[in-house]
C-alpha cells in the first residue's frame, strides 16, 4: 500500500509524518527487551511480505501483516513498520523517504486500533479468538485502503477513481490476511503462549 513520492501535498505528507512520529514515539516508549525480537521478526516479516507489489494507480496492492503485527506487538507496531518501509525505500526504492510518514501512518494505525478494539474477543473460547484475530487481519487492512484513498483525496480530487480502486483493489487481501492473522495468532497460542501475554499491555 506503497504511495509513491511526489504524489501527495504538503499538508497530508506533514500530517503523516506527525502521526507517525508519535506512534513511533509511544511504540519505542512500550517497548522492553523481551518485546525486541518479537519486533524484529515481525519487522522482517512485514519487509518480505510486502516486497510483491501488485500496481494499483498512484499506490499498490500487497500483502501488509498489520494486524497480526498489532495483535503482537500493539504501539510497537509503529517502529517496526517504520524499519520495514525504510529499508524498502533505501534498498528497492518502494514509496520513498517523503511519504514514509503517510505509509507507516496508514499501515501502523489501524494496526494498533484493530488490536484495541478485538482484543477482549481473543480472552474468550476458541472460536470468538478466531473470529477476532480474523476481524483484526482483514480489517486492519480495510481501514489502511481507506485511509490510503484518503489521503489521495485530500491531495486532489482528480485521485478520487484511483483512491476508490484502491479500496476495491484490497478486498481479496483483507480475506487473505484475515486467515493468515487467526491461523497464526491460532498457532502461536498453542506454541508460544507467552507471545501473546505480551500484549495486554500494550
Amino acid at each position: 500500500m506503497h504511495i509513491s513520492e511526489g504524489v501527495l501535498s504538503l499538508p497530508v505528507l506533514i500530517t503523516g509524518a506527525v502521526v507517525t512520529a508519535t506512534g513511533t514515539i509511544i511504540g519505542l516508549k512500550k517497548m522492553d527487551s523481551e518485546k525486541l525480537i518479537s519486533v524484529a521478526l515481525l519487522s522482517s516479516v512485514f519487509f518480505v511480505a510486502s516486497l510483491i507489489h501488485i500496481p494499483i494507480g498512484p499506490s499498490s496492492a500487497h500483502l501488509i501483516m498489520s494486524g497480526l503485527m498489532g495483535l503482537l506487538l500493539g504501539w510497537a507496531a509503529f517502529p517496526a513498520i517504520l524499519t520495514g518501509l525504510l529499508l524498502q525505500a533505501v534498498l528497492f526504492q518502494y514509496g520513498g523517504l517523503t511519504v514514509i510518514g503517510v505509509n507507516t501512518a496508514t499501515m501502523a494505525l489501524p494496526a494498533v486500533a484493530c488490536q484495541y478494539m478485538f482484543r477482549p474477543m481473543l480472552n474468550k473460547n476458541a472460536l470468538n479468538m478466531s473470529i477476532g484475530a480474523f476481524l483484526c487481519g482483514s480489517l486492519s487492512v480495510a481501514f489502511s485502503a481507506i485511509l490510503t484513498a484518503l489521503a489521495l483525496s485530500f491531495t486532489d480530487e482528480s485521485f478520487i477513481s484511483a483512491a476508490q480502486m484502491i479500496v476495491y483493489g484490497h478486498i481479496p487481501i483483507m480475506i487473505i490476511e484475515g486467515f493468515i492473522c487467526a491461523s497464526a495468532y491460532g498457532f502461536l497460542q498453542k506454541v508460544r503462549p507467552e507471545m501473546l501475554l505480551a500484549t495486554q499491555d500494550t
